[in-house]
C-alpha cells in the first residue's frame, strides 16, 4: 500500500503545483495561467464516496465475521460438540458489489464530464481529474478481483485460515482505497477554489 499511497501523494502534488503554473503568452506578452477550473458533479462523487464508505464497513463485518469463524474453527472439529448455526450476512458478496457499484458511479461521472465537455485530452485540469479518478479506479479494480477471488474460495469451501487471510488482507486494502478517495476528494475542493 505504501507505493500506491505515494503514487497518489505525487500525482496530487503534481495536480496542485500545475494548478498554480503560469507560462508566457508571446501574443499577449503577459503571463496566463492555462488552467481552466472544473465543475465537479459533487452530487456524483458524494454518492459514490457514500457507497465506498458502506463498503468499506461492509468488508469490516466480512473480516470480523471471518475472523470469528476461524477462531471457532478448532472447536467446530472435535465430535461431538456443537455450536449451533448462526444466521450469516454475505457481507463479502454486498462489499463486492458496492465495489462494482462504486467503479459504475465513476464512469457515471467521467460520462457527465464528458457531456458538458470535458475530455481527457481536454486540458490540463481535466486530465488530471481524469488521471486521479482513474488510478483510483483501477486500484479499487484490484480489490474488487481479490474480492471476487474471496468470494470464490467461500464459495468452494477452502480452508478458513486461507481465506481469513485473504480478506483480511483485502480489507486492509480496501480500508486504503476508501481513505486515498477521501483525500482526492478534499484535495479537489480545497483546488477548486
Amino acid at each position: 500500500m505504501a507505493p500506491i499511497v505515494t503514487l497518489f501523494l505525487t500525482f496530487s502534488v503534481v495536480y496542485l503545483v500545475r494548478r498554480g503554473y503560469v507560462s508566457l503568452d508571446p501574443l499577449q506578452k503577459a503571463y496566463v495561467r492555462e488552467w481552466t477550473p472544473l465543475q465537479l458533479p459533487w452530487l456524483l462523487l458524494f454518492i459514490n464516496t457514500a457507497i465506498l464508505i458502506a463498503s468499506s464497513g461492509a468488508i469490516e463485518f466480512a473480516r470480523r465475521a471471518i475472523t470469528r469463524e476461524a477462531a471457532l474453527a478448532p472447536v467446530r472439529s472435535i465430535p461431538g460438540i456443537s455450536l449451533g448455526r448462526e444466521p450469516r450476512f454475505p457481507w463479502l458478496t454486498l462489499t463486492t458489489f458496492l465495489g462494482f457499484l462504486f467503479l459504475a458511479g465513476q464512469l457515471e461521472v467521467w460520462r457527465n464530464f464528458s457531456a458538458r465537455g470535458f475530455h481527457m485530452t481536454g486540458g490540463t485540469s481535466s486530465s488530471f481529474v481524469y488521471v486521479l479518478t482513474a488510478m483510483h479506479g483501477v486500484h479499487l479494480a484490484g480489490g474488487v478481483i481479490a474480492l471476487v477471488s474471496a468470494n470464490v474460495a467461500a464459495l468452494l469451501n477452502r480452508s478458513i485460515n486461507g481465506r481469513r487471510i485473504v480478506v483480511d488482507i483485502a480489507s486492509w486494502y480496501w480500508h486504503c482505497m476508501t481513505l486515498i478517495w477521501l483525500y482526492i476528494l478534499v484535495m479537489f475542493s480545497i483546488a477548486a477554489k
